[in-house]
């Protein structure tokens, strides 16, 4: 790892994330803080801290093999190491599904890890595709080069975003912060679970922005969704290409007529494995090393972060293009680095010895929250009759 790399880890707020609750912090490998402070500088903040935003929020730190979040855990497996989510209220079930014996809904860990140290990771990543869940193995990922073009202005452009969580909602607000109107599609069943979230984290995304809820499986809002997705200068979602096909989204279409398409996955179009950041990030390799040389996670979900940067990056490139934005591979291209190393502390705090000389370790830290997000469909109507949909 380069000077520049660990200097931009140590400044990040991802450090303090990483390593055992008890034990030191850990600089991780590769350079995707040096990644994500040159794609912030494209929108006019410190795309490093991007990283570590979300805990300067909830307060969360790190806690080793169990994601900062708590919902994610590295368990070993026959062969190796996998990352394993269990966040979704039907996870424990499926998770049950994977190893062939049913689990308890209120601790299936100890089981699972049980049944997990026999399985081989090749079984592993093919069951946890078949389910829809979000487990991996951890391992190393083929990296292939990433093209951005001249960036071009998006003010005034519109975009509207399909997605949820962090990384679709960060691309879409970046997006906005360069100038961009931007409508947030929901739907009735299913609103954006980040609104159940840390609330002051979940304004920060979406404040400026419209809400609209329609049912893309109700056939009376179909016609209002397609004519949204045509008004369309650039649109968001990170949903299976499945799945918008059967309800009439068509991303070719709208690719063919100019505007731009950016489609965020876990490991692509071509594939229908589900992933969550700490999953994503550990599958493809990003995790540190204890003082035992074994994996801990890095960060906090920071698949999600890095996710949005790269894709608001190429959302500012020429229009007319599918981006096809695999999380998986974003994260691998920033593994070219050095390996990671521990903090030390001295006796102004942690700090991360460079050639340069100490760095000092810097807490997660948030950026001041302009306004509230918008309640979910308040601008469905406003919207709908400006674009002369309805």
């Amino acid at each position: 790892m380069g000077t520049d790399a660990a200097a931009e880890w140590a400044a990040s707020g991802v450090v303090p994330l990483t390593g055992h609750p008890d034990g030191p912090p850990l600089v991780p490998p590769g350079r995707a803080a040096s990644v994500a402070a040159e794609l912030g500088s494209l929108f006019g903040l410190d795309g490093a801290a991007v990283l570590a935003e979300r805990a300067a929020f909830t307060g969360h730190r790190r806690a080793g093999r169990v994601s900062v979040g708590g919902s994610c855990r590295l368990l070993p497996i026959a062969d190796g190491w996998a990352a394993v989510s269990c966040a979704r209220p039907d996870d424990p079930a499926l998770l049950g599904a994977l190893v062939e014996h049913p689990l308890p809904d209120d601790d299936p860990w100890p089981l699972l890890t049980a049944a997990l140290a026999r399985m081989p990771a090749r079984d592993l990543a093919e069951r946890a595709e078949l389910l829809g869940v979000a487990a991996a193995p951890v391992r190393a990922v083929d990296r292939a080069p990433l093209a951005f073009g001249a960036p071009r202005s998006v003010a005034g452009l519109l975009v509207v975003s399909f997605g949820a969580l962090w990384a679709a909602p960060l691309c879409a607000h970046l997006l906005g912060r360069a100038g961009a109107r931007v409508v947030t599609v929901e739907t009735p069943t299913r609103p954006d679970g980040a609104r159940r979230g840390e609330p002051r984290f979940h304004a920060l995304l979406h404040a400026g922005e419209r809400s609209v809820v329609l049912d893309p499986a109700d056939p009376r809002d179909r016609p209002a969704l397609a004519a949204l997705v045509d008004a369309a200068d650039v649109v968001i979602e990170a949903s299976r290409p499945r799945a918008l096909r059967g309800f009439g989204l068509d991303a070719e279409a709208a690719v063919a007529r100019g505007a731009t398409w950016i489609s965020i996955t876990a490991a692509g179009r071509a594939s229908n494995r589900i992933g969550f950041g700490d999953v994503v990030a550990a599958s493809a390799g990003l995790v540190a090393v204890d003082a035992a040389g074994l994996p801990v996670f890095v960060g906090d979900a920071i698949a999600d972060p890095l996710t949005g940067l790269t894709a608001a990056a190429l959302a500012l490139t020429a229009p007319g293009l599918l981006h096809d934005v695999a999380m998986t591979e974003v994260v691998a291209r920033t593994l070219d680095g050095g390996p990671g190393r521990s903090a030390r502390r001295d006796a102004a705090g942690w700090v991360v010895d460079t050639p340069s000389g100490p760095v000092p370790v810097a807490a997660p830290r948030a950026r001041p929250v302009p306004g509230p997000a918008p309640p979910s469909g308040a601008d469905t109507a406003a919207v709908l009759a400006e674009l002369g949909i309805r």
